[in-house]
């Protein structure tokens, strides 16, 4: 007999009961198999429909839809079937780009050795990252390979905000004078066993704050950072050693920070004619990365506005951020993208910065994009129209009609911020 032969009867027979007669087991096992596959046939989890994606990684420029399901991107497509969602998000009018990237951070809190980690200087992540659309950020250099551990369980454990790290060559971080200037406090083999230990977390190695003559810190980090093949992340506050000596001392893929500094202290990278340094544009050209670096002292408009029209435009926005930073000029990672959409930059090379290109230059390609499979971590932002300031560290100011503003926030999967609650279910007042 045939399967199709046993299954007929089944289904021609009218049967001789009411739902009444069916014990309560099988009515709640009916109930919870229907249940289950209505379940199934929502397959994401969260549903961001007809936003302008911007994904530099994968060349996507246009409306699209982003649906996420166990916290990745499942799918980035013209209209996705709203119905196999769980949440949905109308993201009309806004732009959707991965989420933000933050390269140079202070937010080592807790530690009373540190003075970036005492409160007096570094933040809590989370309380600044995700309004400003940013999922991710690197500490540059508050801790190195004596009290990282600490902070991995005390800040980077605990907090929503994905941290990594650039490892400070001295061997307590920032920890200030004498410790940070003295190089019997540094060791390239404990460094570099740190690093191996958490490969996931350590992206490079960090040489800032010396204040003395001696080339041994700042070739100490650069031969750790090559043995672990991670790039060095220089901080600039570095006196004594000429910035081209520094430049020159630097290998394709490292990253100068508080590049567009104009301090007494070091040469900028614009000279007192408005022209860029020729050896500044050899060594973009050879590889090396600018970092914004803003923070309290890190960017004049003197030096980034000549420098961007002639070639030298940031590689990425790192904010410097940290207590004081965020009450001045900086503000937050928007603030500083806005001053660059003010000096002219387009959006797109905004977003190609502040993402792909940031995750590349930490060696992170699996964060900066939104491929499918790639962890979720969205921005949705707009952009408002009306008059605004921009100022840099020397209390100058610029002035535009257009400011970058998170909408929403999304970090592995969740919405973690959304300024207007276009993710919420709208209450109507009686």
């Amino acid at each position: 007999m045939k399967d199709s032969e046993v299954i007929r009867p089944c289904i021609r027979t009218k049967p001789n009961w009411t739902i009444s007669m069916i014990p309560l087991t099988v009515v709640v096992a009916l109930m919870l198999s229907f249940s289950a596959r209505v379940c199934q046939g929502q397959e994401y989890s969260l549903l961001i429909k007809n936003g302008h994606v911007i994904d530099p990684k994968n060349h996507i420029d246009g409306v699209m839809d982003v649906a996420v399901a166990d916290g990745k991107i499942a799918m980035v497509a013209p209209n996705i079937d709203a119905s196999q969602a769980k949440k949905v998000v109308d993201a009309t009018g806004f732009y959707v780009t991965p989420g933000l990237i933050n390269i140079h951070t202070h937010v080592f809190v807790g530690s009373k050795a540190n003075t970036f980690a005492d409160g007096v200087s570094s933040v809590s992540p989370d309380d600044f990252t995700f309004r400003s659309g940013v999922t991710t950020v690197v500490d540059a250099g508050t801790s190195g390979w004596r009290n990282f551990p600490q902070f991995k369980k005390q800040v980077i454990e605990t907090s929503k905000t994905r941290i990594l790290a650039f490892l400070n060559i001295f061997g307590s971080g920032m920890i200030g004078a004498p410790a940070e200037q003295d190089t019997n406090n540094m060791s390239e083999q404990m460094a570099l066993a740190t690093i191996k230990k958490y490969p996931d977390i350590i992206v490079g190695t960090c040489i800032g704050h010396y204040s003395g003559s001696s080339w041994t810190p700042f070739d100490a980090a650069e031969r750790t950072a090559k043995m672990a093949d991670r790039p060095l992340f220089v901080e600039c506050h570095l006196p004594e050693l000429s910035l081209q000596d520094q430049l020159n001392h630097m290998r394709p893929g490292d990253i100068m920070t508080h590049a567009y500094e104009d301090i007494k202290e070091r040469m900028p990278v614009v000279d007192e004619q408005g022209k860029l340094r020729p050896f500044v544009l050899k060594a973009k050209q050879r590889g090396i990365l600018f970092d914004v670096g803003h923070g309290g002292a890190g960017f004049w408009f003197s030096q980034a506005i000549p420098a961007f029209k002639q070639g030298l435009a940031p590689n990425s926005f790192g904010t410097d951020l940290h207590r004081f930073s965020m009450n001045a000029g900086m503000k937050n990672m928007l603030n500083v993208m806005s001053k660059y959409l003010t000096m002219g930059m387009s959006l797109n090379d905004i977003i190609l910065r502040a993402s792909w290109l940031s995750a590349q230059s930490i060696k992170r390609p699996d964060l900066g994009n939104l491929s499918k499979g790639s962890v979720a971590d969205i921005a949705v932002l707009s952009i408002q129209q009306g008059n605004f300031g921009f100022v840099d560290a020397g209390n100058n100011k610029i002035t535009g009609n257009r400011k970058l503003q998170t909408e929403m926030t999304v970090r592995a999967g969740r919405i973690v911020w959304d300024l207007n609650g276009i993710s919420a279910k709208l209450y109507t007042m009686q």
